[in-house]
């Protein structure tokens, strides 16, 4: 495992970061792994090296923030050892000041989120996505005083515009409040309308980059069809997947993973991650798994290195994709 900071903030996290999405309550989601599976992938990741875990308050409305507060206690010797990150914006409630980045939710938030994972601070709070109903500067202050609180070491944000975010590190800046360390943004190799604005935007700015699905929900597997089938329950019924890819040119990029995966003599999942982690500025991809192996492969990409003509061949076929909003 390879370890590097999150963009110019002093902390350091390893090369692959793992998403605490898929554990969690099965009510919530039917393909979600309880706890009780959850915990031999939790402490195979940390045998390979990951330090660095994302979780969410939404994620089957918090039950993985405490699957993954009592699992990271087990498996690691000491609170310094790992980097746990969580995220506030989505409802989880049907009450009206049950979502948002107002500064009633966040704080009340910030609060949930810690007594649910067992921790005095998280390293990493993010936004989870811009809130239109709340003044910036409302969010900020917010945040700017969970850091000063202790119970967050660094604040991050997740997709938006790229003047979105701008404002938000102008406006920080302005105040001199904190100002978000990190872009959690929908990158990957079939959608990379990111590279336009927010990725140069990141760069100059010196903001790591942690990009969720970074396999684009197994679409780089290579075994979806055109009908928009998958070989699991989660992938038939992945609506949001739908809606994101499956374009004529997403098969093409397909085809072209399995070709270079060919050369290698690797799996696909490898050749896509390991092309993600070749771009300028990602840090720390997001991945999910469900699977033992599928965690020890990804973690394979990290000991490939693509070439040039394996990285042209890859992004000839890419066509501009309309913003996807989520």
């Amino acid at each position: 495992m390879n370890y590097v900071n999150l963009g110019r903030a002093g902390v350091r996290v390893s090369r692959i970061c793992l998403g605490m999405l898929t554990f969690g309550d099965k009510r919530w989601r039917d393909w979600v792994l309880s706890e009780d599976e959850a915990r031999p992938i939790i402490t195979r990741a940390a045998e390979l090296g990951i330090t660095f875990f994302d979780t969410a308050n939404v994620y089957s409305q918090g039950v993985s923030e405490e699957i993954t507060g009592r699992a990271l206690k087990e498996v690691f010797r000491g609170r310094d050892e790992y980097v746990v990150a969580t995220k506030v914006f989505q409802p989880i409630g049907e009450k009206p000041n049950q979502r948002g980045l107002s500064r009633k939710h966040i704080l009340h938030s910030i609060d949930a989120s810690l007594r649910r994972l067992g921790l005095d601070h998280v390293d990493l709070y993010q936004i989870h996505r811009w809130d239109p109903h709340t003044p910036i500067e409302e969010t900020l202050e917010a945040l700017h005083d969970v850091v000063r609180a202790g119970k967050a070491r660094y604040i991050g944000a997740s997709s938006m515009y790229a003047w979105q975010f701008a404002k938000a590190l102008y406006t920080a800046d302005r105040h001199g409040w904190d100002r978000f360390v990190s872009m959690q943004n929908h990158y990957n190799i079939i959608y990379r309308e990111e590279e336009r604005e927010m990725i140069p935007l990141c760069l100059d700015q010196g903001i790591g980059i942690i990009p969720w699905s970074p396999l684009a929900r197994g679409f780089v597997a290579g075994n979806r069809t055109r009908e928009k089938g998958g070989e699991t329950p989660r992938a038939r019924g992945d609506t949001f997947a739908h809606n994101m890819y499956y374009a004529e040119t997403d098969f093409f990029i397909a085809d072209r993973i399995g070709q270079v995966a060919k050369s290698h003599e690797i799996p696909r999942a490898q050749v896509a991650l390991a092309w993600l982690l070749q771009k300028p500025g990602v840090t720390s991809p997001i991945v999910g798994t469900t699977q033992l192996r599928q965690l020890e492969e990804l973690v394979g990409a990290l000991d490939v290195r693509l070439a040039a003509e394996d990285i042209a061949t890859l992004e000839e076929p890419y066509r501009p994709k309309r913003i996807l909003e989520m």
